[in-house]
């Protein structure tokens, strides 16, 4: 961690919320894991994100983060819209203040993960860090000349609605052609069904790529469609390094290899930036998440 703090960190994902209670020297504690509870409605929501943190919270701790999905207002600390965990204008952050009696901030998921992959990962040694989480959904963490980027309304990192394909696949947002509907895992998996193909995840289809021509093609399509809609952000903002996280990069240069082809052959009058793996794994939100913890914590402590 940047300060010397003992802080609590809780990731609310789609289907888990993640916590851990981390040292001065930003080491784990303790860790706890439980199922997002979406289908009981937003109260249910809020009071299992209550209960991570305040089960990990010891007299020691001096401050506690929060990372969650969607349309996040950090200065309110309130999730103004998360449709796959059912918040709409909730005040996450002061329901846990409330209960944990510490000071509480609240970032978006992948701008937190972003903040780790700058501080504690690939983006230790570059000013223009762009970190893409592929999940159920898909979206980036942007650093620019050292800053990590938020946007007027607070929503920059919207990725995922690039459009790569006119008239192409429809999109949950309303739009055709979006990465995300080629890219993002749950596309993946529902365009790789399509076929009369059986798959849970990404890594069911991603296994069969040496057997199975179906999952090939979906994969191709995938991996082309995010290299197509990295050529629009890299020259845009000209990034020193594409970090990629999520489940997806399990698949290693399966992912990286072909994803790193197609960007290149969209800017042909220059060398791409290097396509690399996140080292953090699964727990970058949750570090990033610690991280805002423990700045907090020393504004507390000078304040």
């Amino acid at each position: 961690m940047t300060r010397p703090a003992h802080v609590v960190a809780v990731d609310l994902g789609g289907t888990t919320i993640k916590a851990a209670r981390y040292d001065a020297h930003g080491i784990a504690e303790e860790t706890l894991r439980l199922p997002t509870p979406s289908a009981q409605g937003q109260d249910a929501v809020v009071a299992a994100v209550v209960q991570a943190a305040t089960a990990l919270t010891r007299p020691r701790v001096r401050a506690v983060g929060l990372c969650a999905p969607g349309l996040i207002n950090t200065e309110t600390g309130v999730v103004r819209y998360a449709a796959n965990v059912g918040l709409r204008d909730t005040p996450l952050a002061a329901a846990v203040a409330e209960a944990v009696h510490r000071p509480v901030v609240l970032e978006h998921d992948v701008r937190a993960a972003c903040l780790a992959e700058r501080q504690l990962g690939l983006g230790t040694d570059v000013s223009d860090l762009l970190v893409v989480v592929l999940g159920t959904g898909l979206a980036v963490g942007i650093v620019s000349d050292g800053r990590l980027i938020r946007g007027g309304s607070g929503i920059a990192g919207e990725f995922g609605h690039i459009p790569v394909h006119a008239d192409g696949e429809l999109c949950a947002c309303g739009q055709r052609g979006c990465v995300e509907a080629y890219a993002a895992a749950g596309a993946l998996v529902r365009r790789y069904r399509r076929t009369g193909n059986s798959a849970e995840t990404a890594a069911d289809i991603s296994a069969r790529l040496d057997t199975d021509p179906d999952a090939g093609r979906v994969w191709a399509e995938a991996t082309d469609a995010l290299g197509r809609a990295l050529v629009t952000s890299t020259l845009l903002l000209d990034h020193q390094r594409i970090v990629l996280a999520g489940g997806m990069t399990a698949a290693g240069p399966l992912l990286t290899v072909p994803v790193s082809r197609s960007l290149q052959q969209g800017l042909a009058w220059r060398t791409a930036p290097a396509v690399e793996i996140s080292p953090l794994g699964a727990d970058a939100g949750l570090l990033g998440a610690a991280l805002h913890a423990a700045t907090a914590a020393g504004a507390a402590q000078d304040g």
